[in-house]
């Protein structure tokens, strides 16, 4: 399990495919289970479970981004969950409502991330126009203050001299 890249220069669209490791990236597959979109935020991700899911089942090594987005869209969890089921942990209902509140969760989580962006987003194309400070000249301070401030040191170094 890999993935197949297509798009245009420095636009890449990726097609999720069931591969021979000897095959070439974007040569023959043999069988495409989903799509992926980086360039979105969040990353579109469209996978078909069941597929996958058999295809794990059936040995498939995913490489490991797409080891990642399986993991994202749940797919692990639920080979997880299946095989509890098959080893006598519990029935198959109840990984199934394991899994179904897991999935609620976790597109709420996404929903709430991608609310936000949208929100910074908007907050960016606000225009504020920026002003410029205008440099104030300097003007030349009166020769009495240059004096007090330079008395202080010069008293402070007779001090030393007069003990």
């Amino acid at each position: 399990m890999r993935l197949q890249r297509h798009g245009s220069k420095k636009r890449p669209f990726y097609f999720i495919v069931v591969a021979d490791g000897r095959a070439p990236r974007d040569g023959k597959f043999i069988e495409k289970i989903g799509t992926y979109n980086p360039l979105t935020v969040p990353a579109t991700i469209n996978l078909d479970r069941q597929k996958s899911l058999e295809w794990l089942n059936k040995g498939a090594q995913p490489t490991d981004t797409v080891r990642r987005i399986l993991s994202f869209k749940g797919v692990l969890y639920l080979k997880h969950l299946l095989r509890g089921v098959k080893l006598g942990l519990f029935d198959d209902a109840t990984a199934m409502t394991k899994f179904e509140s897991w999935y609620a969760e976790h597109e709420t989580s996404i929903a709430s991330k991608s609310d936000s962006h949208k929100k910074a987003q908007a907050a960016k194309k606000v225009y504020v126009p920026v002003v410029k400070k205008v440099a104030e000249p300097v003007a030349e301070a009166p020769a009495e203050v240059v004096a007090e401030e330079a008395a202080p040191e010069a008293a402070a170094e007779e001090t030393p001299a007069a003990e």
